[in-house]
């Protein structure tokens, strides 16, 4: 079977300095796939390229078995893109920001305007089809976008921080939208800062196999598997110890030094070994704990 996306030592330069460094990975039919990293990391690059918006320095991209540079009109048609900046027009409707990018995409009647009710239906604006979208709310309209992202019927979908800004009962309700879209068999690559939505996306719970994630810095991919894979790797058991106490912008705040183990079992053994444990806990390891272990830093 075809990958829905691959790249093979794709670089990117700017000012001959390379913001993608080397990178290559797949992304199977019907997978989500989350891509992380700290700003400057060269996520969105990589994403600007797989949506053919940027052309790579080197190296190879495909996308839905397309090649991006020289397919570009037909890796188009086969993704959707919802970007974090909001990108419906505020001075038309629910529908007319429908009905111009479908005829953007020549879908012709009845067919759109039948596909344009079952995704206002889907993410559940049917009810606001004749409103300006500058009327709606933060998450209607990141809503609206995935509609809008899902009109012509793409096998990839690139979600670009899709709840960034949004109140937590907006963002659960997006999660439950994208989860259902790859139970659907969409394949789907998400980039984000929040790594509880990631730990919930790329859960095995509700689907066929869990997500993978992949982690890159300085324009490399410095680590790709299962939430399960991260966390065997690099330990499933964690010990907190307090070291000391920073200066913060004014205010005192405790500095930690985290120990992984293989197992929880083996942290809890290392805890009652110690003589004084005092400002020493013991907790099961999570994604944040493994990328700042990677990357030496917090996502900003």
């Amino acid at each position: 079977m075809t990958a829905a996306v691959s790249l093979e030592n794709v670089y990117k330069f700017y000012d001959k300095r390379p913001v993608v460094n080397d990178l290559s990975f797949t992304i199977e039919t019907g997978e989500i796939f989350a891509l992380l990293g700290p700003n400057g990391a060269g996520k969105s690059t990589t994403i600007r390229m797989l949506t053919t918006l940027t052309k790579p320095s080197e190296g190879r991209l495909e996308v839905g078995g397309y090649d991006v540079i020289n397919q570009s009109m037909l890796a188009k048609k086969s993704i959707g893109v919802v970007l974090q900046q909001v990108s419906v027009d505020g001075d038309l409707t629910v529908w007319e920001n429908m009905e111009l990018h479908g005829r953007l995409h020549h879908i012709p009647n009845p067919q759109r305007k039948q596909k344009i009710n079952q995704w206002l239906e889907y993410v559940e604006l049917a009810d606001r089809r004749n409103d300006l979208v500058k009327t709606l709310s933060g998450g209607m309209k990141r809503r609206l976008q995935i509609a809008r992202a899902l009109l012509h019927q793409p096998q990839i979908l690139f979600l670009d921080e899709p709840t960034v800004g949004l109140d937590p009962q907006t963002r659960r309700r997006l999660w439950e939208i994208i989860r259902d879209l790859n139970k659907q068999g969409m394949t789907i690559l998400l980039t984000t800062h929040y790594m509880d939505e990631v730990e919930y996306l790329c859960d095995a719970f509700g689907s066929a196999k869990p997500g993978r994630i992949g982690i890159m810095d300085s324009g490399k991919l410095i680590s790709l598997g299962t939430l399960q894979e991260l966390r065997s790797t690099y330990g499933e058991g964690l010990v907190m110890k307090q070291v000391g106490v920073n200066q913060v912008e004014g205010d005192t705040a405790n500095s930690w030094e985290y120990l992984f183990f293989p197992t929880l079992a083996a942290a809890n053994d290392y805890l009652e070994q110690q003589q004084n444990k005092t400002g020493m806990m013991v907790r099961p390891s999570n994604l944040e704990d493994i990328f700042v272990e990677l990357t030496g830093r917090r996502l900003d």
